[in-house]
């Protein structure tokens, strides 16, 4: 078991270096044995405009599986410190793929499950995290919609807030109706 534990502190610290590279503030929690009752996420990060408490997971080739409480407690977390919450997995020979928590698949068990395929083909690289992405995302559409531009860029705008953690259920609701 120490194996895996030191290659996952290895990709933990990989994961701190690299966003420490596109700069991020980064900490990494304490391990076991904190403060309080509640295990804290994995890695913190922001960069003075978007936030984000992240479950490091790894793995060599198999599912990735996360437990329902780990899920919950990183949630419970990221919404009193105001920062977006994310799962970072990274399977052996490929990069890190981010999600939230709500887009992963649940098990009958109530636990979280991420496959590799799910991690490349829908997962947020390490480039759309950090604000320089260079895949396709929302932002891109504004300009090939220009006869509705006016209305769809402002919804837009606030799924965009909301996805990155910055405005509430509640206040992008309020400026939906």
């Amino acid at each position: 078991m120490a194996n895996s534990n030191a290659k996952g502190d290895r990709r933990e610290r990989e994961l701190v270096n690299r966003l420490d590279e596109r700069g991020f503030a980064v900490m990494r929690a304490p391990a076991s044995g904190s403060a309080t009752e509640r295990e804290l996420p994995d890695v913190l990060a922001g960069d003075g405009e978007v936030f984000y408490a992240i479950e490091a997971k790894s793995s060599a080739g198999d599912p990735i599986y996360l437990d329902g409480q780990e899920i919950e407690n990183l949630v419970y977390f990221a919404q009193n410190f105001g920062a977006a919450p994310k799962v970072g997995v990274r399977f052996d020979r490929e990069d890190w793929y981010f999600f939230h928590p709500a887009d992963l698949h649940v098990t009958g068990g109530g636990n979280y499950r991420v496959k590799r395929e799910t991690a490349l083909a829908d997962g947020e690289d390490m480039d759309e995290l950090t604000g320089h992405s260079t895949r396709t995302g929302l932002d891109d559409y504004t300009e090939t919609d220009a006869d509705d531009e006016e209305d769809d860029t402002g919804v837009r705008d606030v799924l965009l807030a909301f996805e990155q953690g910055t405005i509430t259920l509640e206040e992008a609701a309020a400026m939906l109706e």
